[in-house]
């Protein structure tokens, strides 16, 4: 289902669902004006078609005692697909490393990484990434504050779009 497929309800339930996916599915009909049984029945057709990846808490990392907010920028000594792929694999077992992006540039990821304090998140730095099979450079910034952290899509832009088009 391509998002050119979704209709005008389709694309509502998936904004409500980004806002707060912990409303019930009669609220859920009800903000998007249909009856429960058909709205329960598109939020699984958009969990089946992969719209919807998941419902999570937005946990706050320093309440938890997660202090330090680093973003690593890593280069490889080899961009071939099996090294990315390895490295890709490496991150995802890492705890520490909450997000891992490829780019194109300067740059082959962006590491986030969370941490309870500095000196752990530099034993992982030393111990682990930079140590790590492949890792030619590893460059970090570290978050002083976050100005905005808003999570998926901005749904007016495509409402605005799909509005012009039409």
């Amino acid at each position: 289902m391509p998002s050119s497929k979704l209709d005008p309800i389709d694309r509502k339930i998936l904004a409500e669902l980004q806002a707060d996916g912990r409303m019930t599915n009669v609220e859920l009909a009800r903000r998007v004006g249909i009856s429960a049984p058909p709205c329960l029945r598109r939020v699984r057709t958009l969990e089946e078609a992969g719209f919807i990846r998941g419902y999570h808490a937005d946990v706050d990392p320093r309440e938890l005692g997660f202090e330090v907010q680093v973003f690593a920028m890593v280069g490889l000594q080899s961009q071939a697909e099996a090294d990315l792929s390895a490295f890709e694999a490496r991150c995802r077992a890492w705890p520490l490393v909450r997000e891992c992006h490829m780019l194109n540039g300067e740059v082959d990821f962006i590491l986030k990484c969370v941490a309870p304090d500095l000196s752990s998140f530099q034993s992982f730095l030393t111990e682990q990434l930079t140590a790590a099979d492949n890792v030619a450079s590893v460059k970090t910034s570290l978050v002083i504050r976050c100005a905005k952290d808003d999570p998926g899509v901005p749904f007016e832009v495509l409402e605005e779009r799909l509005a012009r088009t039409s």
